[in-house]
Parts: C-alpha cells; sequence; structure tokens
C-alpha cells in the first residue's frame, strides 16, 4: 500500500513539479507583455475580411492605426468602417506588397510601427496539375516576398525606436500552415513558409526586443472564403467539412490577445490548439504551463494525428474509387 502510494505521489506530483520548474528555467525567450494602446499598429492586408476586423479591435483598444491594401475603394470603405464603429481615423496607404519600393514609400509615409500585423494574402484551391505556374508564383510573391519586403522596410525603424516597450511582428498563416490539405498545395508551400521565416526572424530581432508572432486561423468567414468555395476541388472539401468557420472579429480577439502575450505560435480556436501542441516541434514557446502541455499530450497528439491521416487518405481513396467505378 505504502509503495502504491509513493508510485502515485511520485508520478502525479512530483514529476510534474519538477518537470514545470525545469520548464520554468529553460524556456526562451522569457515571457513578455507587448501593449498596443497609444502604439502605432499597421496591418497589411488590412481593408477587408480578418485584416479590417484586427483593425476595428486595434482601434477599440485605442491604438495608432495604418492599414495598406491594394484597393483605393476597399481602402476608404474600412477607413469609414472603422470610423463609424469606433470613431477612431485611421490612416489608409495603397501599394502591393510585392513592390518594395511602393511598401517602403507607404511604411515612411506612416513613421515606426510599433505592431505590424501581416495579414495580406491570396488563395488558390486546386489540384497541382490544374494550377498555372503563374498561379503559384503569384501565390509565393504575395504571401511570402510581400512579408519580406514589408519587415525590410519597416524593421529598420523598429529597431531604433525611441518607445523603450517591446514591439512585435505577427504574422497571420493558416492551419494549413500546419498541416498540408488536398488542393491547397500552392497555398500551404506559401504559409508552411512563413514559419521558418518567423523562427529565423525571432532570432534576429529578440536583442531589439522584437517579439514574433504567428497566427493561425482556421476558416474564417470573409468574403475571400467565399469566393475560395466557389473553385474549391471536391476532395478539398470533404476533407476540411469537419473543420467549422470561425467570424473575422472571433479570428482578431485571438489574435490581438495572443501578439499583446508575445505568444510565438497564436490558435484561434480548440481545433487549433490540438495543432498547435502536434507541431510545436522546435518553436519558441513562453509559456511554461504550455510547454508542460507540449511536453506531456506529446505521444497522445501524434496518435491522433495519425487517426486524422487515416480518416483523409481514406475520403481520398473512397473518391477515388466512386470515380473510377
Amino acid at each position: 500500500m505504502a509503495d502504491a502510494y509513493f508510485s502515485f505521489f511520485t508520478l502525479f506530483i512530483i514529476f510534474p513539479l519538477a518537470l514545470l520548474t525545469f520548464l520554468y528555467f529553460i524556456l526562451r525567450p522569457r515571457p513578455v507583455r507587448i501593449p498596443i494602446k497609444n502604439r502605432h499598429v499597421f496591418i497589411t492586408g488590412g481593408s477587408s475580411g480578418i485584416g479590417l476586423a484586427l483593425a476595428h479591435r486595434a482601434a477599440t483598444e485605442g491604438s495608432r492605426v495604418s492599414i495598406l491594401a491594394r484597393s483605393p475603394t476597399k481602402l476608404e470603405e474600412a477607413r469609414n468602417a472603422v470610423k463609424l464603429a469606433t470613431g477612431i481615423e485611421v490612416a489608409v496607404f495603397e501599394a502591393d506588397v510585392r513592390d518594395y519600393d511602393a511598401v517602403k514609400r507607404a511604411v515612411d509615409e506612416a513613421g515606426p510601427i510599433d505592431v505590424l500585423v501581416l495579414n495580406h494574402g491570396v488563395f488558390t484551391a486546386l489540384e497541382l496539375e490544374k494550377m498555372e505556374l503563374s498561379e503559384v508564383k503569384f501565390t509565393m510573391d504575395v504571401n511570402v516576398i510581400g512579408c519580406f519586403n514589408m519587415i525590410k522596410a519597416a524593421l529598420p525603424a523598429m529597431k531604433n525606436r525611441k518607445d523603450p516597450l517591446p514591439a512585435s511582428i505577427a504574422f497571420v498563416s493558416s492551419q494549413a500552415g500546419q498541416v498540408g490539405i488536398y488542393g491547397y498545395v500552392a497555398y500551404s508551400a506559401s504559409k508552411f513558409a512563413l514559419r521558418g521565416l518567423a523562427e529565423a526572424l525571432q532570432h534576429e530581432v529578440i536583442a531589439d526586443n522584437i517579439h514574433v508572432s504567428l497566427i493561425f486561423p482556421p476558416d474564417t468567414d470573409t468574403p475571400g472564403l467565399a469566393e475560395e468555395n466557389k473553385r474549391k476541388p471536391e476532395l478539398t472539401k470533404i476533407i476540411a467539412a469537419s473543420s467549422s468557420a470561425m467570424k473575422a472579429e472571433e479570428v482578431a480577439q485571438k489574435a490581438f490577445d495572443g501578439i499583446k502575450s508575445g505568444s510565438f505560435i497564436i490558435p484561434c480556436n480548440l481545433e487549433g490548439l490540438a495543432l498547435s501542441v502536434a507541431t510545436a516541434g522546435l518553436s519558441p514557446q513562453r509559456s511554461f504551463l504550455m510547454a508542460f502541455v507540449e511536453v506531456i499530450a506529446a505521444g497522445i497528439m501524434r496518435i491522433a494525428g495519425l487517426c486524422f491521416q487515416w480518416t483523409w487518405y481514406d475520403s481520398i481513396e473512397k473518391w477515388h474509387s466512386q470515380r473510377k467505378g
């Protein structure tokens, strides 16, 4: 009886406490709080969808907000929408993120940035065989090279800012940047690339008190999603059917909650949290509690991941069998 009690005490009390203590001391970067009130928040792709919701949220929380997009008409509509909802005037900048010179002019005009949210992106749901290579290149140019252009333009002033408070660079990725899905070949490739960029960039800017975040929203109820669904392959719809869409406002709230806490990985729902634990790998982790969950749940999440893969491949096999039949 005493041996059983000792084993229970060791397994469920001593070991967790020892692991938590160990994680608390080794985690890097250290926990941080990044305020956004009275600070300059610059949002790309800010004229609609998640970007517009981010602008609303930042303005509501007292930030000085700038938004950048390609369409002057949509920018003006976004400016009016935020002003009507919050009473706050946002600055708008027209530029294509693929054009470094245009981006640099916009950033210089906007002034030093405290929180840079890279929300721009394009999406094409189509099998690679049916895609034009120009579509693949366009996706990579906007989703990846566009981020390089924005960071390259904004980083010098961010590093030399007079504000001693921590700054942030946040990438809006996608759950398709955590797991590849049928029909998302180009899109997943572009969003997976952001993770490598974010991890390496965090090493380069941590000494300047700049903190990097990756936001992983699921399908989000936006005009862009409606357009995506018109072209989405049938198998993509079948595989993605288990994932429910979120509202853009919900994603924006989750995003800023994560940015303000300096989280490297920011999931937006329960499914996203599970994906984040399953794909934690060598990514930075500031929360020793989340690190504890990642360590303890790693094996369980691997089993869950294999079950998901079994379901997806089963759907693919059945779909192809029906087509052949």
